[in-house]
C-alpha cells in the first residue's frame, strides 16, 4: 500500500468528505454549490475539499474567482485494487455458509 492510499483511507474517514465526493459524482461544482448542502460554513468546506485535493480524490479548477472541483477516479480504482482480496475473502466466506445453511435445511 502506497502513502497515497493511506491519504484516500484518511480523507474517507470523514463523513462530510463521503458526502461531498458523493456530490461530485454529478459533475463539477463550485466550493459555494457543494457548501449549500452543508450546515458549516465556506472554509470548514474548503478545508475538507483541500484534504480531498491533496489525497488525489478531486481536482481544482479556477474560473475568474470561482474554484470547481471535479472527482477523480484514480486513487478510488487504486483503493478498489488493494480491496479486491478482502472481497473475494468475504464472498468465499458467504459461500461457506450458504452450504452450511443449504445442508441444515436438508
Amino acid at each position: 500500500m502506497t502513502a497515497l492510499t493511506d491519504d484516500v483511507f484518511a480523507a474517507l474517514a470523514n463523513p462530510a468528505r463521503r458526502e461531498l465526493l458523493r456530490l461530485l459524482l454529478d459533475g463539477p461544482r463550485t466550493v459555494n454549490d457543494l457548501a449549500s448542502h452543508f450546515d458549516m460554513r465556506r472554509p470548514s468546506i474548503s478545508e475538507h475539499l483541500k484534504v480531498l485535493r491533496d489525497a488525489g480524490l478531486v481536482s481544482e479548477r479556477k474560473s475568474g474567482r470561482e474554484r470547481h472541483y471535479r472527482l477523480e477516479a484514480g486513487p478510488l480504482m487504486e483503493l478498489q485494487d488493494w480491496l479486491h482480496p478482502y472481497e473475494r475473502f468475504w464472498r468465499d466466506r458467504l459461500k461457506t455458509l450458504r452450504h452450511v445453511l443449504d445442508e441444515e435445511n436438508s
